[in-house]
């Protein structure tokens, strides 16, 4: 007889253990954010211009072939080099706001390249976060998919009504990037809910980056225009 029991009595995907998440999403958007850290111009950009850029790209191309498809195995070396890329995206990002703010009380600047400016630090803000969510929630995508964790730090709606998902749903990384993206739009929880308290702050942080940034580059760039 089947030791495994009947799909009506099993648990839901997000608590047991399932197929590990593929690597190809988080990897596209941090080769993204990268990117946009090279396209800033030269007087946002931290400098020297390619250190940043330089290291977060030798770290993404380590973790990816330290576990080039799909997260199924921690090692220890892996964890750290994640984290430490989504440390570094982070800085770059916030070296990169600070001298947004300064160019915004500076002369001389167009009213759409301030735009534009803004929007590039706000997106590669929503990627910072979004990997720092994929990378805490209970433990990490491997320990996501090894089911370790029984308590998630974010609440998404599929877990609350399991009923309205497939038995084998759990968050990945898309899930975690619409948490965020919706977070820093809304500055709020939307339909996910942070459970732990690192959640809660990481939410507080991002929508308090993402409202100084919007409302400052949105009311120079129309004092400009004015």
């Amino acid at each position: 007889m089947s030791d495994v029991p009947p799909a009506s009595t099993q648990p839901p995907g997000w608590l047991r253990r399932t197929e590990a998440e593929q690597r190809w999403p988080a990897a596209l958007a941090i080769a993204v954010a990268v990117g946009i850290h090279l396209l800033l111009p030269a007087d946002l950009a931290p400098r020297p211009r390619w250190l940043l850029p330089g290291l977060e790209a030798a770290l993404l191309l380590s973790v990816v072939v330290v576990n080039p498809l799909r997260i199924n195995r921690e090692t220890r070396i892996l964890r750290p080099l994640s984290i430490g890329l989504a440390g570094l995206l982070g800085v770059a990002t916030a070296l990169s706001a600070i001298r947004l703010v300064r160019a915004l009380f500076g002369e001389g600047h167009i009213a759409s390249h301030l735009l534009l400016w803004g929007a590039a630090i706000w997106l590669t803000n929503v990627i910072v976060f979004a990997l720092w969510f994929w990378e805490g929630d209970r433990g990490g995508p491997a320990s996501r998919a090894d089911g370790l964790r029984p308590h998630p730090d974010f609440l998404f709606t599929q877990m609350s009504s399991p009923e309205l998902a497939p038995r084998d749903w759990e968050p990945g990384f898309f899930d975690y990037f619409y948490l965020s993206f919706t977070n820093a739009t809304a500055f709020s929880p939307t339909d996910t809910l942070p459970m732990s308290t690192w959640a809660k702050l990481g939410m507080l942080a991002e929508s308090a980056v993402s409202l100084v940034t919007v409302l400052l580059v949105v009311a120079r760039a129309v004092n400009v225009i004015g």
